[in-house]
């Protein structure tokens, strides 16, 4: 964590803090839950696995910053109570990093050039609601969290199950999409932003998973795709980032 806030060290470093006494993975936890769900759990999630709530994830990938470039990033994820994500890429050949964050209730995010010079900085309820939505965007990384008091499920179809997610004081609508075999396919919802320099209000959100990969007792997608105006015609201008997942470390 060089070049990051003390008070940013303290967040990751609570929010990475171990799950205490988590139960094992068994089939009969799924029970009642809806079936694309179901499928979902029995292949994520190993028999018997510990069902820890928190991941460290190594990435690599591409973000759209004007033009596509590359990045490598550390993210601590614990839904519901936050996540932090901190990167390095290149902005006209010289270094940028920073992170993004949810955590105390708050979100922030805060990006410089050379270390120094700011590039980005946001916070407030505005910035607080996005990130949030984030955090319940991304629960399925952590596959036990399905089945905690933060997330309750709602039947779709055979394929898909909407996922209320209970981050701070929001409630998200995470419309998730299961292959008939349990692959997870994509995340949809209403996220609240300003793509494109807009207003900021509720627009389409989501992530596309492809491939997968496995670490300890948990399958987890091997790339993602995410951005704004998920499933509209306007997806590909709203795409923004890119990656793939090389370690991901469950405590």
């Amino acid at each position: 964590m060089t070049g990051y806030t003390p008070h940013v060290r303290r967040e990751w470093a609570a929010l990475a803090a171990p799950t205490v006494s988590p139960a094992r993975f068994a089939a009969h936890m799924t029970d009642g839950l809806p079936a694309p769900v179901r499928r979902w759990l029995a292949h994520a999630v190993a028999p018997g696995a510990p069902l820890l709530e928190t991941v460290e994830l190594v990435m690599h990938g591409e973000i759209r910053m004007g033009t596509w470039r590359r990045f490598r990033a550390r993210q601590i994820l614990a839904p519901p109570r936050g996540l932090v994500w901190a990167a390095e890429s290149r902005l006209a050949g010289l270094p940028v990093s920073g992170y993004d964050r949810y955590s105390g209730g708050t979100g922030e995010m805060r990006w410089r050039l050379l270390r120094i010079v700011p590039v980005v900085s946001g916070s407030g309820p505005d910035i607080t609601r996005s990130a949030a939505g984030r955090v319940a965007c991304e629960f399925p990384l952590v596959p036990p969290v399905a089945l905690g008091p933060a997330v309750c499920w709602e039947p779709a179809h055979d394929r898909e199950a909407v996922a209320h997610v209970r981050i701070g004081q929001e409630e998200f609508a995470v419309t998730t999409r299961v292959s008939l075999s349990g692959r997870l396919e994509s995340v949809a919802m209403l996220r609240w932003g300003n793509p494109g320099g807009d207003i900021y209000g509720e627009h389409p959100f989501g992530a596309v998973f492809e491939g997968e990969t496995r670490f300890g007792g948990f399958t987890l997608p091997r790339t993602v795709r995410a951005g704004w105006w998920f499933g509209t015609d306007r997806w590909r201008e709203g795409e923004f980032i890119r990656f793939t997942i090389e370690e991901a470390a469950y405590r």
